[in-house]
C-alpha cells in the first residue's frame, strides 16, 4: 500500500479498522471521494445528530466495505483474479449494514419559523 511523506496510506486498508478513515492521507482522491460518500450517507440518514454511536460505526463499515467491493470489481473488470467468497461476502455484508441503518433517507428535524424564533428568544 503506498504512503505519503507524512506516512499516512493513499489506499484503503485490506483491514477494517476503527480509525482507518483518519488514517488516509486525506489529499488523495481516494480519500476524498470515501469521505464523500459518507458524508453523503449520513446526511441521508438525517445528520450526524440524529445518529447513535452505532450508527454512525456502521456508516464507516459500510464506505470500507463499498470500497473494497468497488476496487474488486475494477480487478475483475481487468481480468484480474479475485476471491469470489470473499467478494459475494462482501456484498452481502453491505447489504445487512445498509438495511440495518435503513434504505430510505430520512428527514432532517428543522423547526418551522415559529418554533426558531421561540427558540432564539429563549436562548
Amino acid at each position: 500500500m503506498g504512503t505519503t511523506t507524512q506516512g499516512k496510506p493513499r489506499q484503503i486498508p485490506r483491514q477494517y479498522s476503527n480509525d482507518w478513515l483518519e488514517r488516509l492521507d486525506g489529499r488523495t482522491a481516494i480519500a476524498k471521494a470515501v469521505n464523500d460518500r459518507l458524508h453523503h450517507l449520513v446526511r441521508d440518514l438525517g445528520g450526524p445528530d440524529a445518529l447513535s454511536y452505532q450508527e454512525q460505526s456502521i456508516c464507516r463499515r459500510i464506505v470500507w466495505l463499498e470500497a473494497q467491493i468497488e476496487s474488486r470489481e475494477v480487478a475483475l473488470a481487468k481480468g484480474e483474479d479475485v476471491d469470489e467468497a470473499r467478494h459475494v461476502a462482501n456484498i452481502n455484508t453491505l447489504t445487512g449494514l445498509l438495511k440495518a441503518v435503513g434504505l430510505e433517507r430520512r428527514s432532517k428535524d428543522v423547526p418551522d419559523l415559529a418554533q426558531y424564533l421561540a427558540s432564539k428568544e429563549a436562548g
